[in-house]
C-alpha cells in the first residue's frame, strides 16, 4: 500500500512516521522549500507524549524539552486566579513515567519527526488538487507533477487545498482577537507556565530548555489589522504596560524581527472528513484555537488512530471512514470548548472581567482534574 501525505508540519510527519511502522509506503510533499518552524513552543499533554513514546520517541522527547508540574491563570497584577497541579493529573491518569506536559520548541519536535522518516519529503510541492479513481487517487501539483497512491491524506493546515476541494466555499470562523508570540533568550526559571488574564488581552510565559521562553499575547480586534514595520514590540510594551513581571521585561529582551503576529482562526466541526480514498488531517480536519494547547496534540493522535485503522480494515475507504467516525468524535467538542475557552479569557467589559476572575478561582479542584482527564486522558490513539 502506498500513501501520499501533503504537508510536513506535526500532523503530516507523525501521519508519515506512524504509516510507515505499519508497514505503508509513504511520500510526503510539502508546499515550503524547507522544513523550519519559527518563533513557536509547543505545549505536549500526556495524550500526545503517550503516542509519540509509542512511535519511539519518547527518550529523545523529553531529552529536548522542560516538564512542568503546574500551570496558573494570573491577573495583571501577578495575583492567581486558578492552578493546576499536574501531579495529581499524573496520578490519576496512571501514566508511569510519562508527564502531564511538556514543553520544547517546535523546530525540535518537527527534527525529531523527520530524523526518523526513511520516506521521501518532496519539499516546494503545491498541492492543486487530487482525482479520484476507483482504485486509487492522483493528486496533483503545480507544475504538472502527479502523483498516484492507494489513499491521500491532507494535512496541510487550516487552509488546506485538499479540504478546499471537498468543502468548496466553505469560510474560516475568526475569533475575534490577534496574537503575538515569539522565543527570546531569557532567564524565566521558576516562573513555570503562566497566562495572565486582563480585560480583552492576555499575555502567556512558557519556558523553554536551553534558557529561551516561548511567549504570546493576545488582543481583542478587528480581522486583519497589522503592526507597521518595526512596531510590534513597542505596540506590545505599551499594550502590557503595568502587568506584572517578567511580562514588560521578556518583551523588552525579544529582538523585535523575532516577534509573529497572526489572527487567531478556527473552522466549524464537519461531520465529514473525506469521501473515497481521500481524508484529512490535523489542522485541516479539525482547526481549533490554541486555549487548550491540543492542536498539535490532536494531529498526533490522529496519526496514530489513522494507521490502526488501516491496518485493521481490508479496504482503505472503509479505514477512513472508521479514522473519521473516532476522531471526529474526539475533537469536535475539544474544537467547541477551545472557542468557548477564548470568548472567556478574552472578555473586555469589567465587571464581567471581575466575575468571570472570581468564577475561575472558585472552581472545585477535583472539577478542574476531571476536565483535564477528559482531554489528555484519552488513550484510544494507543490500541
Amino acid at each position: 500500500m502506498k500513501a501520499t501525505v501533503v504537508g510536513a508540519g506535526i500532523g503530516g510527519l507523525t501521519a508519515a512516521l506512524a504509516l510507515r511502522n505499519a508497514g505503508i509506503d509513504v511520500e510526503i510533499h510539502e508546499q515550503t522549500s524547507e522544513l523550519r518552524e519559527v518563533g513557536a513552543g509547543i505545549s505536549l499533554w500526556a495524550n500526545a507524549i503517550r503516542a509519540l513514546a509509542k512511535l519511539g520517541l519518547g527518550e529523545a522527547l523529553q531529552a529536548r524539552s522542560v516538564a512542568y508540574s503546574r500551570t496558573a491563570i494570573l491577573r495583571a497584577d501577578g495575583q492567581v486566579i486558578a492552578e493546576s497541579l499536574l501531579d495529581e493529573l499524573v496520578r490519576s491518569l496512571g501514566a508511569g513515567e510519562i508527564p502531564a506536559l511538556l514543553v520544547l520548541h517546535r523546530a525540535d519536535l518537527l527534527g525529531m519527526l523527520s530524523g526518523r522518516l526513511d520516506c521521501a519529503i518532496r519539499l516546494g510541492q503545491t498541492c492543486t488538487g487530487f482525482e479520484m479513481l476507483e482504485d486509487r487517487v492522483i493528486a496533483r501539483f503545480a507544475g504538472g507533477v502527479e502523483v498516484e497512491s492507494d489513499l491521500l491524506i491532507g494535512a496541510d493546515g487550516i487552509h488546506s487545498g485538499i479540504r478546499a476541494q471537498l468543502r468548496p466555499g466553505e469560510r474560516v470562523h475568526y475569533s475575534g482577537y490577534t496574537a503575538w508570540r515569539a522565543v527570546s533568550k531569557f532567564e524565566a526559571a521558576g516562573w513555570g507556565v503562566t497566562e495572565t488574564w486582563g480585560r480583552g488581552r492576555r499575555f502567556g510565559v512558557v519556558p523553554m530548555a536551553g534558557g529561551l521562553v516561548y511567549w504570546f499575547a493576545t488582543q481583542n480586534a478587528p480581522q486583519g489589522q497589522t503592526d507597521p514595520p518595526g512596531a510590534a514590540k513597542q505596540n506590545l510594551l505599551e499594550l502590557f504596560q503595568g502587568w506584572h513581571d517578567p511580562i514588560h521585561a521578556l518583551i523588552s529582551a525579544t529582538q523585535g524581527s523575532a516577534i509573529l503576529r497572526n489572527d487567531i482562526q478556527d473552522r466549524d466541526p464537519l461531520a465529514n472528513w473525506g469521501t473515497g480514498r481521500v481524508t484529512l488531517l490535523g489542522d485541516a480536519a479539525h482547526p481549533m484555537t490554541p486555549n487548550f494547547g491540543q492542536g498539535g496534540c490532536q494531529a498526533i493522535e490522529d496519526a496514530l488512530v489513522l494507521a490502526r485503522m488501516l491496518r485493521t480494515h481490508s479496504e482503505v475507504p472503509a479505514a477512513l471512514r472508521s479514522y473519521e467516525a473516532e476522531r471526529i468524535a474526539r475533537t469536535t467538542p475539544i474544537v467547541l470548548r477551545s472557542r468557548q475557552a477564548g470568548v472567556l479569557a478574552q472578555l473586555e467589559n469589567p465587571l464581567a472581567c471581575r466575575i468571570r476572575d472570581f468564577t475561575v478561582g472558585k472552581i472545585p479542584r477535583a472539577v478542574m482534574l476531571r476536565q483535564l482527564q477528559s482531554m489528555v486522558g484519552y488513550t484510544g490513539h494507543l490500541n
